[in-house]
């Protein structure tokens, strides 16, 4: 398989042609300059001895490295060597709320941006471990599959945003739940979650469920975000703009408070730990120090292929090239001629 590592430069061989109507003028012009100095047949026998051939060729191997030069910029690759990676980690979820209530400011500059910041500065860290991305609000679904690519693994972090599951509300139960289902059941450790949320679950049956996720050997990190002050939940119009805040039937502002006894319940069911997100984004740091310190298993081993790079071969052809041009001359071979005396 080949493909181009800078494929921007190819624009650069529109210069060829530019290069060639030049060499071409300069050629006519030589010529012109030189029938000033006089008529037609002296000019001939001036250049009796000059090589057309060769200066043709001189210019066709100088547009040809040119050409090669170009082409090392573009750097070609080949993908023609296989490596076999093994790696030793563990399974790692981390499930987000993406109900409005993380829209609430009391976190600057939201309780959902600050997660997503977080959360991507985590999967930075990484070495090793599977990831896996969870979204969750009254419902929650698996918006990214364990996996050892981290780069995919943020481009589905971005795509996450508030309000991409309809059923409103808050269901910790069921983010536990798509995390369980997703974890390799026949394993009872090296399973862990990490549960980001303000902690506010409307379902009411986070604990039952996060016991049964302990016995599969699943551990889980709560990190709540938001204040136990509460913070009002801003609304947006079609066009992005704050349209006020959300009321409920009283005409009362809906205030969204942190749920901290829930999510300290869940994470010492589970044997992990929870955590008030603060201002030093230090709480997914700790957490990665823990499961840095866990028992760690050998994950899937994959064969991927690594393209190397092939401007080192163009390089060399040029040199060649480089070579014969300066060697080429112009003038013509010179006939020996014998001299015959008379006797």
């Amino acid at each position: 398989m080949l493909r181009l590592a800078n494929p921007e430069y190819l624009n650069l061989f529109w210069l060829l042609p530019l290069l060639v109507l030049f060499f071409m003028w300069a050629a006519r012009h030589k010529r012109a300059l030189l029938q000033r100095l006089g008529d037609d047949e002296l000019v001939d026998r001036l250049l009796a001895s000059v090589s057309r051939t060769k200066q043709i060729w001189k210019v066709v191997l100088t547009v040809l490295v040119i050409a090669g030069l170009i082409f090392a910029l573009v750097d070609p690759q080949i993908g023609t060597r296989l490596e076999e990676v093994k790696r030793e980690g563990i399974d790692v979820f981390i499930a987000l709320d993406v109900s409005k209530s993380m829209l609430a400011e009391d976190i600057a500059p939201n309780r959902f941006d600050r997660a997503k910041n977080e959360i991507s500065r985590f999967i930075d860290g990484l070495q090793g471990d599977r990831i896996g991305l969870i979204a969750f609000a009254g419902l929650a679904f698996v918006q990214c599959p364990l996996t050892l690519d981290y780069s995919a693994a943020k481009l589905f972090l971005n795509e996450m945003e508030v309000g991409i599951i309809p059923q409103a509300g808050t269901s910790l139960s069921e983010a536990i739940s798509a995390a369980n289902s997703s974890f390799v059941k026949k394993e009872l450790k090296h399973k862990v979650l990490i549960l980001i949320t303000d902690g506010e679950d409307h379902e009411g049956e986070a604990l039952e469920t996060a016991k049964a996720a302990a016995e599969q050997g699943m551990v889980i990190y709560t990190i709540g975000i938001g204040s136990p002050q509460g913070a009002p939940i801003p609304e947006y119009d079609r066009y992005g703009n704050r349209s006020g805040y959300k009321k409920d039937s009283d005409g009362q502002v809906v205030m969204t408070r942190l749920d901290i006894e829930s999510l300290e319940k869940i994470a010492f069911e589970t044997k992990g730990k929870f955590y008030i997100s603060s201002s030093g984004n230090t709480e997914l740091s700790k957490i990665f120090d823990e499961i840095s310190g866990m028992e760690k298993k050998e994950l899937a081993s994959r064969e991927f292929t690594q393209f190397e790079d092939r401007f080192q071969d163009i390089l060399w052809v040029v040199l060649f090239l480089l070579v014969v041009e300066s060697l080429l001359g112009e003038r013509k071979k010179l006939r020996k001629r014998t001299a015959v005396l008379d006797p």
